[in-house]
């Protein structure tokens, strides 16, 4: 009984320890030379969430790669921002495990909200990319394609509104867009 036990407490830590973002994809705009690179690079660094970054300078962009810890988006495109650039993207890696998605819905995921815009109803399982679609996280050209997709105010505030099926606390609760 005590091996039976120990075995569903190994499996249930596997289980969670799976659901998790793994990594970005972090699009830099504005990056001309190998030192604006650096100078992002370097703020990155600093984030106590990243593990590993490798660049790409061609593409202007970042992989980073997390640690387990707490990721605060926003302190990503803060530390980008604090560099003299901008987020041109950011995409995440991430595994699902039977997470219903649909347009307009809202999940609590790794301790954050993410809200589904333009998605079809479907059950997301295993590894998938995700992109955030929030106002600076993506192109002013991007952002105004994808507007259109929903019409609920959280979109536009960035935070919890009556229309999330996120039940609300006294502090704001930041909501990321994204699509699948």
């Amino acid at each position: 009984m005590k091996k039976i036990i120990w075995l569903l407490c190994i499996w249930i830590i596997s289980i969670q320890a799976e659901a998790q973002i793994r990594q970005a994809k972090l699009q830099a705009s504005g990056l001309t030379c190998a030192l604006c690179a650096k100078a992002v690079y370097a703020n990155l660094e600093s984030l106590p969430f990243i593990q590993k970054i490798d660049t790409d300078l061609n593409g202007s962009a970042f992989i980073l790669e997390f640690n387990g810890k707490q990721i605060d988006l926003d302190a990503i495109r803060k530390k980008v921002e604090d560099a003299g650039f901008s987020v041109a993207g950011l995409e995440l890696t991430a595994t699902f495990i039977n997470t219903e998605i649909e347009a307009d819905k809202h999940i609590s995921y790794q301790g954050m909200i993410f809200h589904f815009v333009g998605s079809k109803k479907s059950i997301l399982n295993g590894e998938q990319t995700i992109k955030i679609v929030d106002k600076n996280f993506i192109l002013l050209k991007d952002q105004k394609k994808i507007q259109h997709l929903t019409k609920l105010p959280c979109y536009s505030t960035g935070y919890v509104s009556d229309c999330c099926n996120i039940e609300k606390t006294d502090e704001p609760q930041r909501v990321y867009h994204l699509i699948v």
